[in-house]
């Protein structure tokens, strides 16, 4: 069974979408990033980065467990474990690409702009302008990629659109302010109704729904998310 490393947050929902989808057997191990459980020695040893998600699998040549983390080397690594969701071989080079478009741009421009519109201080407004164009930027290019498509890689769901969901999903906190966060981008906003309809999209919501999570905001919370800020 595979140890699922979780906080309710955008990266996470990813794996636990893939999981879902895949139907694979999982155990839920909470990580309560606002506690600062993600820097305890114990998860180090999973993830020496000390952030959500990770996963701990048994190696089945071996028997011996693995580990893996971040989000996109996660669904890598169970694209290629299951066999699923990988879209045909003469679509990898594209698979490769979106992935990492949403790795290395769309993920980490929408957790800067949630960051400096919500937990910076006031008075940052070209860090706020800087990640909120930035962000409406991505968002345009993958528009424009999904007109006259149904999924971002191919004819086929894929991880592709399993990584872009995770994000996408939080739109509505990344463009804070609008009412309708979608609304200039109508391809994306069709291509992600049709992948939160999917069952398993609303099985992956529910994942960690009976835990128990920190919500206030406090010094420790502070210390535990940013700790380069009290270095």
């Amino acid at each position: 069974m595979i140890r699922f490393y979780f906080h309710p947050t955008p990266n996470p929902a990813k794996i636990s979408l893939f999981l879902e989808e895949a139907g694979l057997d999982y155990e839920v191990v909470p990580v309560d990033t606002s506690k600062g459980q993600q820097h305890t020695p114990e998860f180090r040893e999973i993830n020496p980065n000390g952030k959500v998600p990770a996963i701990v699998d048994l190696d089945s040549s071996t028997g011996k467990p693995v580990a893996v983390f971040d989000s996109t080397a996660i669904l890598l690594y169970l694209a290629e474990k299951t066999g699923k969701f990988q879209g045909s071989p003469q679509d990898r080079g594209e698979l490769l690409s979106w992935l990492l478009f949403i790795a290395s741009g769309l993920g980490p421009f929408s957790g800067q702009a949630v960051h400096f519109q919500y937990a910076a201080p006031s008075g940052l407004d070209y860090a706020v302008n800087r990640y909120r164009r930035e962000i409406e930027r991505h968002y345009q290019v993958l528009d424009d990629h999904l007109a006259g498509r149904e999924f971002i890689v191919g004819n086929e769901f894929t991880i592709a659109d399993i990584s872009a969901w995770g994000w996408l999903g939080r739109a509505s906190r990344v463009m804070k302010g609008a009412e309708d966060p979608l609304a200039h981008y109508p391809n994306i906003k069709r291509w992600f109704q049709s992948i939160d309809a999917r069952p398993a999209a609303s099985r992956a919501r529910e994942v960690g729904s009976d835990i128990e999570f920190k919500k206030v905001n406090d010094e420790e919370t502070q210390r535990a998310l940013f700790p380069s800020n009290f270095a």
